[in-house]
């Protein structure tokens, strides 16, 4: 905590008007950042001041990460019942995503690794070796459907492997 101090906001024409806040300054080591706070809370202590605004950073993270990757902009239902279950759908979707991002080790977008994952929903894949090697994944895929069209009346004809 670098700084926590009783300050005076003036407003309204003339500045006739006063406000008494609390200016908290906190340095995040972690992110190596300087957060500044201001708020009319003189009950709490600044430490914890600082850790609320910090959850409620990541309460937000999550609604911004929800919007960005998820269809939450029409409800396919109008009562409540069934908008609550495509909200909490589309968290246990995301939840599910965040999973499987911790379990592979190459480095993904979450937006990059929603898509991917929706585009591969209904092939049969493993999809953790798959997200670690996209190319390698679908060259194995190819080599063991190899000979499915050994004895087919049209052996040009490969589908999509081709």
């Amino acid at each position: 905590m670098l700084k926590d101090e009783e300050i005076i906001l003036h407003y309204g024409q003339g500045k006739k008007q006063e406000h008494r806040s609390k200016r908290i300054a906190y340095w995040d080591s972690e992110n190596r950042r300087l957060f500044e706070f201001i708020t009319n809370n003189f009950e709490l202590e600044a430490e914890k001041i600082a850790l609320i605004y910090k959850k409620r950073w990541q309460i937000e993270l999550l609604f911004k990460q929800l919007k960005q990757n998820f269809p939450l902009k029409y409800f396919l239902g109008d009562n409540e019942n069934a908008i609550e279950i495509q909200i909490w759908t589309v968290m246990l979707a995301n939840l599910l995503i965040t999973l499987v991002k911790s379990g592979i080790k190459r480095k993904w977008a979450f937006s990059n690794l929603v898509s991917v994952i929706r585009q591969q929903l209904m092939n049969y894949i493993n999809l953790y070796g798959f997200l670690e090697d996209p190319e390698g994944s679908w060259r194995e895929i190819i080599k063991q459907n190899k000979y499915d069209y050994q004895n087919s009346l049209f052996p040009e004809m490969k589908g999509a492997y081709s």
